[in-house]
């Protein structure tokens, strides 16, 4: 080996453990700050507690609506070629890119009491900020590219003879759309499903602006660290923070084990 391709392997080895020091150092204190029975017993408190249920309602539900609204428009920009699915596509992708606070601060300023919807909304009745409805969408909005992004990937994968075959044996668009296009794009819609759920879960600047930090009601996990991290009880941020570095890392195990099902059905098949 030349001495210029040592140095550029070194070099590639030392920036890759600086890397994955950075990464897993801050995770690894974490649990390492507390010990293990403290941890449980702070998983246990009312507050966590709380605070866990909410994340978990909120965000299954957001990712609900994501599922229902997303996939069909995913299928659509993904198979179909019509003027404007480019524009489409970054107007739903504008999320990504948007700060948290800003994506707040916009869906306040639209359905609050004096928003552009809010009058509407007073008539009949319905308040959304200060809610676990805007907690919903709060979450919905941001993590619903992630969902699309990969919906739309691998909507855009699947054979177009194997939908034009479904549409020529009789099946109609809805019907070749829930029994051909969904079940040939089940392993990137999932992942996409999982990533948009992590996102959720993980959710602040957005949720605080527009649904507040009310504690059994609006209070997401992201939300008790902030609190119990600025009240100095260190102790029960880490517990929180702790479940979602466990759920963090599940879903993402999940995701790897599901991008890599086409890759090992190819392998069997090869």
């Amino acid at each position: 080996m030349r001495r210029s391709d040592r140095v550029l392997a070194a070099l590639a080895g030392l920036g890759t453990a600086l890397l994955l020091g950075f990464v897993l150092l801050p995770v690894v204190a974490i649990f390492v700050r507390v010990p293990p029975a403290t941890l449980l017993t702070q998983l246990r408190s009312r507050e966590v507690l709380d605070a866990l249920r909410v994340s978990l309602k909120t965000s299954l539900i957001a990712l609900a609506l994501i599922l229902v609204v997303g996939t069909p428009a995913a299928y659509i920009i993904g198979t179909k070629r019509f003027r404007g699915a480019r524009l489409l596509t970054i107007v739903l992708e504008l999320p990504l890119v948007l700060p948290p606070a800003v994506a707040g601060i916009g869906l306040f300023e639209a359905f609050g009491r004096s928003g552009l919807l809010g009058g509407a909304l007073r008539v009949v009745g319905v308040q959304i900020p200060f809610t676990q409805i805007a907690v919903v969408m709060a979450l919905a909005f941001v993590a619903m590219p992630f969902y699309v992004r990969q919906a739309i990937a691998a909507f855009a994968s699947v054979d177009p003879q194997m939908l034009g075959a479904s549409r020529t044996l009789g099946a109609g668009p809805g019907a070749t759309f829930l029994r051909v296009g969904i079940p040939l794009a089940r392993e990137g819609l999932s992942a996409g499903a999982a990533l948009a759920w992590a996102r959720a879960l993980g959710e602040f600047g957005a949720t605080i602006l527009f649904a507040g930090s009310l504690a059994g009601r609006t209070q997401t996990m992201s939300l008790a660290i902030y609190t119990e991290f600025s009240g100095g009880h260190v102790e029960q941020a880490l517990a929180i923070a702790a479940i979602l570095v466990a759920i963090s890392a599940g879903l993402l195990a999940g995701i790897g084990v599901l991008t890599s099902r086409p890759a090992l059905f190819t392998a069997r098949r090869a």
